[in-house]
């Protein structure tokens, strides 16, 4: 059996971009996902703190040391420029791997940057 646990997470960076002409995903300063592990086209949830919108999306990489997160497409309607948002990534482990899995997660600070970085304590 498998069970489905949070890989890695970006909480609370803020929105500097949308843009509902692309053609989909989010945009992510690489230094966020080098601290996370998430990679180009993983399938992420995104929460906005301040809409309370949820949506699916892929990840895209941004330029390092940008701070960029950008909302793509039609999901930039569920969002907005300066929204704080919480970027999620999931996987499926067996047992053994569900025990030992610590998932990382990056606390922003105001400029999209690594304020901390934290692994919760395995399942």
């Amino acid at each position: 059996m498998l069970r489905e646990a949070l890989y890695a997470k970006i909480h609370m960076a803020t929105v500097t971009q949308c843009n509902p002409e692309y053609s989909g995903s989010i945009t992510i300063d690489s230094d966020l996902l080098d601290a996370t592990g998430l990679r180009v086209n993983e399938k992420v949830l995104v929460a906005d703190a301040n809409s309370t919108n949820r949506f699916e999306t892929y990840v895209f990489e941004g330029e390092p040391g940008s701070g960029i997160i950008g909302v793509n497409g039609a999901a930039a309607q569920l969002t907005g420029i300066g929204h704080r948002v919480i970027i999620m990534s999931f996987c499926h482990l067996d047992e053994q791997e569900f025990s030992a899995h610590r998932p990382r997660v990056v606390i922003c600070d105001a400029d999209n940057r690594v304020e901390k970085l934290i692994q919760y304590d395995p399942g």
